[in-house]
């Protein structure tokens, strides 16, 4: 039977990123042929992260509960000591200290716990690009948890069109972009008064007191919020989350990054499809984008052996277990240095908590 010559038209990409298109001669068009990947373990590693960090955040929870509500009964309950990762989510104070540390080169000794987690999150995202997002993050793992019990609910979730995600996806710029800018106009004297105003002490008790005391309104936006995130994928993280786009954008410089070899690639376009950020995976060679979360979702549901990998520089492959560790030393490591030299606690005396925690609705945001 005689051959019938085709004409392919190849896509490739240049070294500006650009797509171009190449016509290719050939007597057939040829299948790959599929080299199965063995299957590994990387979610079952990254869910334990996730799991175990969760946990961690609910014990930290607790702990600052009842040490609030010691204060806030004069001592009639039992003391606990303050946790000081409760300051990991005070990412504000955080980067006010971080701004201070840089001008004056002290650690400040209030909330100094905040930056250095920030500080850690910020080298997660350079070692392996967004890893806090889809690793450790307690909002990101229970949005996970929403979007996907969605999508086994209801056999799908929703995602906004081209011309609506793209500045969807700006407003996480534009709220980093305001705090950064107030930030920024602060002197170290500016900050220094800022953290030691009663505001700035019991910032953590006034973000407890704001879920403990939910007022109408906010009740309405956390419930739009979770509803939301049941239908759209990572909605929060996608859209609104400052931190994810500060860690994002120094994930942009990170040597970690997904490579795809067109050469195994088999075109299937699961990579893609399981992609919790949406990136067209099976149309780049490298994933670049501030989006990528080291979730490595892509690589465990790619059925070609070699096709997608999480690399240094185009250089070996980085498994789920190196991630894992990677995340858990500079984590540890950080926290563990700040305990060892003394700046992990805040300088807080009792005295002050006694008459501040009690009073800490009252108090208003410094101008």
């Amino acid at each position: 039977m005689e051959e019938t010559a085709l004409t392919e038209s190849v896509v490739w990409y240049a070294s500006d990123g650009r797509a171009r298109q190449q016509p290719v001669s050939t007597s057939k068009a040829r299948k790959k042929t599929l080299v199965r990947r063995q299957p590994d373990r990387a979610q079952l590693i990254r869910r334990t992260a996730q799991a175990l960090f969760l946990l961690l955040n609910i014990w930290i929870g607790t702990r600052f509960y009842f040490f609030v509500r010691f204060y806030e009964t004069g001592g009639q309950t039992v003391w606990i000591p303050r946790p000081a990762g409760v300051e990991g989510w005070l990412p504000i104070a955080g980067l006010m200290n971080l701004k201070y540390f840089a001008l004056t080169g002290l650690v400040p000794d209030v909330h100094p716990a905040g930056m250095f987690l920030l500080a850690a999150f910020l080298g997660m995202s350079w070692l392996a690009r967004k890893a806090f997002c889809s690793w450790l993050c307690p909002v990101g793992t229970l949005s996970e948890w929403l979007w996907q019990g969605g999508r086994e609910i209801f056999g799908r979730n929703f995602s906004a069109p081209r011309w609506l995600d793209i500045p969807l996806r700006g407003l996480k710029y534009l709220l980093l972009g305001f705090f950064v800018w107030a930030v920024s106009g602060m002197s170290a004297s500016d900050i220094a008064a800022f953290i030691r105003s009663p505001y700035g002490l019991v910032a953590d008790v006034k973000m407890l007191n704001f879920f403990r005391h939910l007022g109408g309104a906010g009740a309405i936006v956390l419930a739009v919020l979770v509803v939301s995130s049941v239908f759209v994928q990572n909605l929060w993280c996608r859209y609104l989350c400052p931190y994810g786009a500060l860690l994002g954008l120094v994930a942009l410089v990170s040597p970690a990054r997904i490579q795809r070899d067109p050469g195994a690639c088999i075109d299937c376009a699961k990579c893609a499809n399981a992609c919790p950020s949406l990136l067209p995976v099976d149309t780049l060679l490298s994933v670049k984008s501030a989006e990528c979360t080291t979730c490595l979702e892509c690589v465990t549901i790619c059925p070609a052996e070699g096709a997608l990998q999480l690399t240094v520089s185009r250089r070996r492959a980085i498994p789920a277990w190196v991630i894992a560790t990677v995340v858990a030393v500079v984590f540890l490591g950080t926290v563990g240095y700040a305990k060892l030299t003394g700046h992990w606690n805040s300088a807080i005396p009792d005295a002050a908590y006694r008459e501040l925690v009690p009073a800490a609705d009252s108090f208003a945001h410094p101008r």
